[in-house]
């Protein structure tokens, strides 16, 4: 009999301590080697804990726990031996022919599911959007999507066939209040914020772009582009693109202030804000102005879909210049995004709408975008904010610039 004690694992440099945020195992579980067993938080980011060896585990700290790192916070007793993973294989099997077998299965809520993923009942955006709009719970949906997900096509059935609403109505009626522990990620995050709108003179300067030329490329190309590619064509990689040539034409909207010092990079590592379980997360681009419009689209991916899964790393998240925003997927119309310390600017994307423009003396509709450029007015001259951004505009209105440093093709064939 062997027992392995695990510790938590370092996040980073300056972190001391974590939360327990969730066992993804039970006390006495049988666990394989490299199995995940618990997840923690600290306020930089979410990790797992690995088993090292198989064996059954024991649980030495329980769910909102705040312990030191490289503290014992369960142990393995690789002595026992549970079944093997075909077994387990096989009996899942046999349970998805059974229920194929009876069509009059019903709908079985969502959290009733056994909780083996941190994404059982956690909605997709189109399905959460959805759940909102027709006041939805989650316990009223079967999940049929990868660990338990809530998809658009488990609320679409639920809508077809109806649910029992008598139990929905949370609000009103009652004075009743929930408390919730703040974890380290958002702990974090709002000292970072005060500290953005205290300690820099941020402004936000604002602008529209017509996305009528984006829609025709995507229109014209999506379907050749994702079979040469296997990605995507989305408005992210337009936007990025966009950005890093402006920043090349305009450096100090790609700065940083260090002490006494403004630093300016020679290069564009992109943030992309995006959405994950805890909260906002940053991951970034590395070298973004070298890479294509399909590189920047297969690099987002990645990277989505790591924070989706809670696999983002410090790493990942560490050493952006620049950072975009995209309140558009939530509806957004205009909105002001908060700088990422220690970058300088950021660009806050939002929704498109068709909306009547004049163009040439004559109204017409055009699918429209408000963007939102903030910076630190400290190191960044109203003249290249404003100019950073109709440089965006521009590229993005045409994009063929793109490929001439945001200059249009007819100036490089003149020399001008």
């Amino acid at each position: 009999m062997a027992i392995i004690e695990m510790k938590v694992p370092s996040p980073g440099e300056s972190i001391t301590e974590v939360v327990i945020a969730r066992w993804l195992k039970k006390d006495g579980d049988f666990v394989e080697k490299d199995e995940e067993v618990a997840e923690v938080d600290s306020d930089k980011a979410t990790l797992t804990i690995n088993a090292e060896e198989s064996g059954a585990v024991k649980l030495l700290a329980a769910e909102g726990d705040t312990v030191k790192v490289g503290q014992v916070v369960f142990s393995i007793d690789n002595s026992i031996k549970g079944e093997s993973k075909p077994k387990a294989e096989t009996k899942k099997e046999e349970v998805k022919a059974e229920v194929k077998k009876d069509a009059a299965v019903p709908v079985t809520p969502a959290n009733n599911n056994k909780q083996d993923s941190y994404a059982n009942g956690t909605p997709s955006p189109a399905a959460k959007k959805l759940m909102e709009e027709n006041k939805i719970p989650s316990n009223k949906i079967a999940a049929s999507g990868k660990d338990g997900r809530i998809t658009k096509g488990d609320v679409l059935h639920v809508l077809a066939n109806g649910f029992d609403s008598s139990s929905t109505a949370g609000w009103g009626g009652s004075r009743d209040t929930d408390r919730a522990k703040m974890t380290p990620l958002r702990k974090k995050l709002a000292q970072r914020l005060v500290a953005v709108k205290n300690e820099t003179a941020m402004l936000t300067t604002f602008n529209e772009v017509d996305m009528s030329a984006i829609y025709a490329m995507r229109a014209k190309y999506k379907d050749k582009f994702k079979e040469v590619h296997g990605t995507n064509l989305g408005f992210m990689s337009f936007f990025t693109k966009a950005v890093t040539e402006a920043l090349n034409l305009f450096p100090a909207v790609n700065a940083m202030i260090d002490g006494d010092e403004i630093v300016y990079h020679k290069y564009a590592d992109i943030g992309i804000a995006v959405s994950a379980p805890k909260g906002l997360v940053v991951p970034v681009v590395r070298n973004a102005e070298q890479l294509s419009l399909a590189g920047i689209e297969t690099a987002i991916k990645n990277l989505a879909l790591k924070a989706r899964d809670n696999k983002i790393t410090l790493e990942d998240m560490s050493g952006g210049t620049f950072t975009i925003t995209n309140g558009g997927v939530f509806g957004s119309m205009m909105s002001t995004p908060i700088i990422n310390p220690p970058q300088s600017a950021i660009l806050g994307m939002h929704n498109v709408v068709d909306r009547p423009i004049a163009v040439n003396g004559q109204v017409v509709i055009r699918p429209m975008m408000y963007v939102a450029l903030s910076y630190d007015h400290r190191i960044i001259d109203g003249r290249e904010s404003v100019g950073f951004l109709v440089k965006v505009k521009e590229m993005l209105e045409n994009p063929t610039k793109m490929l001439f440093g945001g200059k249009d093709p007819n100036e490089i064939v003149l020399g001008l």
